[in-house]
């Protein structure tokens, strides 16, 4: 394993996509055939600035806009150093969200730049993989629990879809996109071959910058 790094693997998409269950069944998939894989979730709730974002996502607080979008990336960056850490050590991380969600669902507000929206987050560990659930709204808003947290908004999720695309057109990232609305068992299928493929082309490659 000396020298040989893990791919950091990223899973986007509008909310109720399967981000959180195709990354669960990722990791594990990955583990059982031998590459030793982690899950990471942002917003990584368990810090204090985290703690803060929870409360905001459960509309139990107020935080302005300009204000949250940087408390995202501030939560983000604070776990840079783990993430070095972890790939550094050969192990793979799946990611469920990362700078693209903070990016896509503030440039859907009203008067935020995508160029502003980016910026906090320039500098990031680069993903060697993004995948994309592409899900239609109406699908979204059928599966279970949409509608309890900000943004579960059907007009607000489309504007987010808007920026999604907007961010798939860089060329510097290794975008994928996935038909999420195919059986759990398909979209994971599918998921793992990206990934596996990945892993082997990541391996001796040096770790990327977001943005730069």
């Amino acid at each position: 394993m000396a020298g040989r790094r893990g791919a950091l693997i990223v899973l986007e998409g509008v909310d109720r996509a399967g981000k959180s269950t195709q990354s669960r069944k990722l990791v594990a998939a990955l583990c059982a055939a031998g590459h030793p894989a982690e899950l990471l979730r942002f917003p990584e709730r368990s810090t204090e600035i985290g703690k803060l974002l929870s409360s905001y996502l459960e509309k139990k607080s107020e935080v302005e806009d300009h204000s949250v979008h940087l408390l995202f990336s501030a939560n983000r960056w604070e776990q840079v150093p783990l993430i070095k850490e972890r790939l550094s050590q050969g192990i793979t991380l799946i990611v469920d969200r990362y700078a693209f969600s903070g990016v896509a669902f503030t440039n859907a507000k009203e008067n935020f730049s995508l160029h502003w929206c980016k910026q906090p987050d320039v500098g990031l560990p680069k993903p060697d993989l993004v995948v994309f659930l592409q899900l239609r709204l109406a699908e979204a808003v059928e599966r279970g629990g949409f509608g309890q947290e900000r943004y579960e908004d059907g007009a607000f999720q489309e504007r987010v879809l808007q920026c999604y695309y907007q961010l798939m057109e860089d060329r510097t990232l290794n975008w994928k996109v996935v038909d999420a609305s195919k059986s759990i068992e398909d979209v994971h299928k599918e998921i793992c071959t990206l990934s596996e493929d990945i892993i082997q082309a990541a391996a001796h490659r040096p770790l990327g910058k977001l943005w730069t």
